[in-house]
């Protein structure tokens, strides 16, 4: 799906599909309450194409596609005929400016739970929620290799996407929870992870890696790869699979490098059970210092892991009536952890999670590289950032507006123009620091 268009193709669909609706809730409200819409545009800059309707609005689609905008009838701006004040957006009741200013907002959250139930409908391909490899806190906490996550914290998770979600948000709190598993034997049991013990100020990466809980699929087996010709395990063959080191079993090869961290000496041999074309053998090995790659000096086997690709194994699909539903709480799961991300941004500077037009380009391919269905939801996720982030109480945003309105209705009368100035210049500055934040961490982040 990707191969007609780049990262930045995929931007531009996305943000293009997004604005349009945000703006056209602007505008079909505007319209119901009698607004006179003089301008809809798609874009900023110099315009590309114009059209003028039977209802005297101009649509316009401009040159720079990251925007939008509704230009209404209003007399702040300029003189308005007599004859239009009726039809004028500043000569509407307050109710009906906040339900314009609302619209926007709403349509981005319909959006996103029209998109939500078209992707299970048709189905989301995922992971099942197995546990791989384990380090960090998952270690600590008892997890295996082999557990399959059933409730963290009391949520449901039914793919491996629903756990990662689910964990980076109770993260967030850095409260201790527990997560109930079925274990390979076929028995329950509760496993605790003590988020309290991580770090402040960690992004999404960063505390799925302290976490140290990562899905099987991504597991590499104990298979060789390849055998470095001046390495220790010259008898050793591609296709080989290692089952045991020193009788201790070697399913992954995360399991065969921390053997050997464990029991590697120098001068003395390791006893491997390989499997090989469908027979037992026994090959002893004595480990060679070697660089890992890192410069260090290591005791090494000389071998590399054969590569896997994995491979979907679950699908997170549903009839059209169980699909309204299941769309609803994924939606009001996602808005939750949404809200709490914002919320730690301007209550503890949490900066980290705040992300620029770079990750969301990059974002926008590789979700049309998996197909409809994740292109569909990356969508559902960004209408539903974009709504969340317009509500916001910012001058120049949405929220801004309501919260004028709010105060015109405290106060009996509209703000001063001195005041709606003040606060554009305060909106713009707030913005625009949010904004260099978030390109300061996709460019470091591609960086590193």
């Amino acid at each position: 799906m990707s191969g007609v268009f780049g990262s930045i193709g995929w931007l531009i669909v996305s943000i293009g599909i997004l604005i349009t609706f945000h703006e056209f809730g602007h505008f079909w409200v505007a319209r119901r309450f009698g607004v006179h819409v003089l301008r809809f545009s798609i874009g900023f800059g110099t315009p590309l194409f114009k059209h003028v309707g039977k209802d005297g609005t101009e649509y316009v689609l401009s040159a720079i596609p990251l925007g939008g905008y509704v230009k209404m009838l209003d007399e702040r701006e300029y003189e308005v005929p007599e004859a239009d004040l009726p039809r004028a957006h500043n000569r509407k009741p307050v109710w009906q400016r906040m339900l314009i200013a609302l619209a926007g907002p709403a349509f981005n959250f319909i959006l996103c739970y029209g998109l939500l139930w078209t992707t299970f409908v048709i189905g989301l391909p995922d992971y099942q929620p197995l546990v791989g490899h384990v380090s960090g806190l998952a270690a600590q906490g008892g997890f295996q290799s082999g557990d399959r996550l059933l409730r963290i914290d009391g949520q449901q998770v039914e793919t491996w996407t629903d756990a990662g979600m689910t964990l980076v948000t109770a993260a967030m709190d850095r409260q201790p929870i527990e997560v109930e598993v079925a274990r390979e034997d076929g028995g329950h049991a509760l496993r605790r992870l003590a988020m309290q013990d991580l770090p402040p100020r960690l992004g999404d990466e960063e505390v799925i890696n302290r976490l140290g809980l990562f899905p099987q699929q991504f597991e590499l087996p104990a298979i060789v790869g390849k055998v470095a010709p001046d390495g220790a395990a010259r008898l050793l063959r591609p296709g080989d699979r290692i089952d045991a080191v020193n009788g201790e079993p070697t399913r992954w090869f995360t399991d065969l490098q921390r053997v050997m961290h464990e029991q590697a000496r120098a001068d003395t041999p390791l006893h491997l059970s390989v499997r090989r074309d469908g027979q037992d053998l026994t090959i002893d090995v004595t480990p060679k210092l070697g660089d890992p790659g890192d410069g260090s000096q290591r005791l090494l086997l000389g071998i590399s892991p054969q590569p896997v690709t994995a491979a979907y194994d679950g699908l997170r699909r549903y009839g059209p009536l169980a699909a309204l539903p299941a769309s609803a709480r994924e939606m009001g799961r996602q808005l939750a952890a949404n809200a709490s991300m914002l919320a730690r941004v301007f209550t503890q500077g949490a900066t980290a999670n705040l992300h620029s037009v770079v990750s969301i380009a990059s974002t926008a391919d590789a979700a049309a590289r998996q197909g409809v269905a994740w292109f569909l939801f990356f969508l559902a996720m960004l209408s539903l950032g974009l709504g969340l982030i317009n509500l916001l109480p910012i001058p120049i945003l949405d929220g801004g507006h309501l919260l004028y309105y709010l105060m015109e209705l405290v106060k009996g009368r509209p703000l001063s123009e001195r005041t709606l100035a003040v606060g554009q210049y305060i909106g713009l500055a707030l913005l625009a620091g949010l904004m260099c934040v978030a390109f300061y961490n996709d460019l470091f982040r591609h960086a590193t």
